[in-house]
């Protein structure tokens, strides 16, 4: 007996929306989605001491976050700073992110006087959101001998 004309267009109609469905599902989000970036105020010890630091959401422009930083030393006053960053983060490693997979950095930060500190980090997804919200560990060579370690979260867009 042969299957019914009809009954296989409609197999094969329904096969073809489940996996345009599927694809839908699984298109990634526009660039975008990636301009802005929210970074949660974070601290790490010193030697007798504490250096915290705070920065306004940072902006993606060309392929690099910018924002400006304040860093607080406790209780060495006189050590506190502010500044520009710049962060460098690929097109590619924002999809590894979307993907739910780890993203490495690297930047610079210059502080008023015109030191400059180089950066590198990685951001690390918490499984949800699409990459939009995770982990992040940031390191901040201050001098060829320091080097500070900060460990906070991130939260692209408007979260």
């Amino acid at each position: 007996m042969m299957p019914h004309p009809l009954g296989t267009v409609l197999r094969v109609i329904a096969i073809t929306l489940t996996l345009a469905c599927a694809t839908l599902g699984a298109a990634e989000a526009p660039l975008s989605t990636f301009d802005r970036v929210t970074i949660e105020p974070t601290k790490t010890s010193i030697y007798i001491g504490t250096v915290s630091m705070t920065m306004p959401p940072f902006v993606r422009k060309n392929g690099t976050y910018e924002s400006s930083y304040a860093a607080k030393v406790f209780p060495y006053f006189f050590s506190n700073e502010k500044g520009t960053l710049a962060i460098t983060l690929a097109d590619e490693s924002l999809r590894k992110l979307e993907r739910g997979e780890p993203a490495e950095f690297s930047g610079r930060a210059v502080n008023t006087v015109g030191e400059e500190r180089r950066i590198e980090g990685k951001a690390t997804p918490d499984g949800t959101a699409g990459g939009l919200r995770g982990k992040i560990k940031v390191r901040v060579f201050v001098s060829k001998r320091i080097e500070l370690i900060f460990n906070t979260s991130y939260r692209f867009g408007e979260l």
